[in-house]
């Protein structure tokens, strides 16, 4: 017997609700712009290591926010138009930049009138380059994630943030990229390729790892998976790893949306109540603000030992 065309479509729709519901979104964010060289500063190497990074946006339909720290724009006092260039690479190819401080400073190390100074150093030459190029400078990044150790101290600098017309960009998808990124590039350095490629792959387990780590706490915090905002700093790891990393995000079922986007999650307006000296991500801070504790946080992959040990 033939079904109706009633029944057929019923039936369809209810195979499409649950792919709508399964639907994941994540921002990829860099830090530490234009390049975090580990002393490797030629042009052509910079450059290069940029291109890279663009170029996987281009393949894989990221719209990438990269955030600046404008002291490695200037090279014995001056400013270096190679440095500048780099910048110019990222707004002419239509991503965003965003505000990481001057000197990336810890606010939990420094006093407010010494950090706040350092925000506004950190916009002199990306605000010129957005208007130039028509984009928006818009968002703020703290460096090592550091918000404030007390209320007040968070407060005062929100809402100097929101005078100054930012946003601060929460991080969910937390990780130490950074470690694998330094023994990566003193592998580099060695032409050490058996090990580059060891710690590539290591590398891209370990994301992934973090990955289901972080969808597994949101869901247990939110009962959903919410939009992901992913920190990554840019660096010669990254050039090489970024497209087998966004493939991994695309299997598990990702797109790719912008900084302004994600946070149009209503996670991302949930307070955060408790406050120490931490670097965290934002689904801990939220995990600690809601009583959680011990067991709950269990399971956070760790760095291998071995690219700590190369990292030294």
């Amino acid at each position: 017997m033939k079904s109706s065309p009633f029944i057929l479509t019923v039936f369809a729709t209810l195979l499409f609700i649950p792919i709508q519901a399964q639907e994941k979104e994540m921002c990829i964010t860099l830090d530490d712009l234009p390049v975090v060289s580990y002393g490797t500063n030629e042009p052509d190497f910079l450059r290069e290591v940029t291109k890279k990074l663009i170029h996987t946006f281009d393949e894989f339909d990221i719209p990438a926010i990269g955030y600046v720290n404008e002291r490695k724009l200037y090279k014995k006092g001056r400013l270096d138009s190679a440095s500048i260039q780099l910048l110019e690479l990222w707004l002419e190819n239509g991503y965003e930049l965003g505000n990481h401080t001057y000197s990336h400073k810890n606010y939990h190390k420094t006093s407010f009138e010494e950090y706040t100074e350092d925000i506004i150093k950190g916009e002199v030459i990306c605000r010129q380059l957005a208007e130039k190029h028509n984009a928006e400078f818009r968002f703020f990044r703290h460096p090592y994630l550091r918000i404030g150790r007390t209320k007040s101290r968070h407060d005062s600098l929100t809402n100097f943030l929101m005078q100054h017309g930012y946003t601060e960009a929460p991080v969910t998808i937390d990780n130490e990229d950074y470690l694998f990124a330094k023994a990566y590039h003193l592998a580099y350095t060695q032409g050490d390729s058996a090990t580059m490629k060891k710690i590539g792959q290591s590398y891209l387990r370990y994301m992934e790892e973090k990955l289901l780590y972080y969808e597994s706490m949101s869901e247990k915090l939110w009962g959903r998976n919410i939009r992901q905002t992913l920190l990554l700093h840019a660096n010669l790891l990254n050039a090489d790893y970024l497209d087998d990393l966004a493939e991994i995000y695309r299997s598990h079922g990702y797109t790719f949306i912008s900084q302004a986007k994600v946070l149009k999650d209503p996670a991302y307006d949930e307070p955060v109540s408790k406050y120490g000296d931490w670097g965290i991500s934002w689904l801990d801070r939220w995990a600690l603000s809601q009583g959680k504790k011990g067991e709950f946080f269990r399971g956070d992959p760790a760095t291998p030992a071995f690219v700590k040990e190369l990292a030294k």
